[in-house]
């Protein structure tokens, strides 16, 4: 799986379809997308008409629990809507009635090669603590909301214990919180050291902690957003961001 991809919450119609294909075009190779979304039939296009080789492009969607009931289905209906042969992870978007039987109907999936990894979101330890003993398949990954403000501290250590990564969404604020973040001092002082932009910065920490799915409809931020592997953050700087933990999260999940 890439570290880094494209989150497309929001991006809808022509929209979505111009930034996965920046995307692609630009390098990226990880798509992240769900059924709240509106938009896995444009994403499954996208990669389609890019030219990439499908084997080299890794999508993501989420069952949402109004579709927990009916859980195979919604599986089959991702697969017709994306068109892309098979889906290389599915989530559980968040926890729901009927999460466990849903993640069961993932686990069937993935045997039968509908599915090439299964996980989560928006479960933290409590919420995990009570699910792992009840499934099969370990989640190849959880992803939940991390950011500078919002670190997981505790979160974060007890999901790799478990032998599963970590993902964050929202690695930049979202929710109308960008702003302050994109300004705080302490990453504008790492970005004027290394001579790079702020998102950079916090893409790079957070990469150092897992994978991010930034989400942009501009070319050029989504092309800014790929370019992060040719600086390194020093432990003085990783300390000085963990120290801007606020455990402030910016969505209910």
């Amino acid at each position: 799986m890439p570290a880094n991809g494209l989150g497309t919450y929001s991006l809808t119609g022509q929209v979505c379809l111009d930034s996965v294909g920046a995307a692609l075009a630009s390098g990226v190779r990880l798509i992240d997308t769900a059924y709240m979304y509106g938009n896995e039939a444009e994403v499954g296009r996208a990669v389609r008409e890019s030219g990439v080789p499908r084997e080299e492009v890794f999508v993501t969607t989420k069952l949402y629990p109004s579709q927990f009931s009916g859980a195979e289905a919604a599986i089959e209906e991702a697969l017709e809507k994306m068109d892309l042969g098979y889906i290389d992870l599915m989530l559980l978007h968040h926890p729901g009635a009927g999460d466990v039987e849903a993640y069961c109907a993932m686990e069937r999936a993935l045997t039968a090669g509908k599915l090439r990894a299964i996980g989560l979101s928006c479960y933290y330890v409590d919420e995990l603590t009570a699910f792992l003993p009840r499934v099969s398949v370990k989640p190849a990954l959880v992803q939940n909301e991390i950011h500078p403000y919002c670190q997981d501290a505790e979160v974060v250590p007890f999901i790799h214990d478990q032998g599963t990564a970590v993902q964050a969404w929202y690695p930049l604020g979202g929710r109308g919180h960008n702003d302050e973040l994109l300004s705080d001092p302490v990453l504008a002082s790492i970005a004027q050291t290394h001579v790079v932009s702020i998102p950079q910065v916090i893409l790079w920490w957070a990469l150092q902690r897992g994978v991010v799915i930034p989400g942009s409809s501009n070319p050029a931020h989504i092309e800014e957003d790929d370019r992060l592997y040719h600086f390194a953050l020093t432990e003085e700087e990783m300390a000085a961001i963990a120290a801007l933990n606020r455990n402030e999260k910016h969505d209910w999940y």
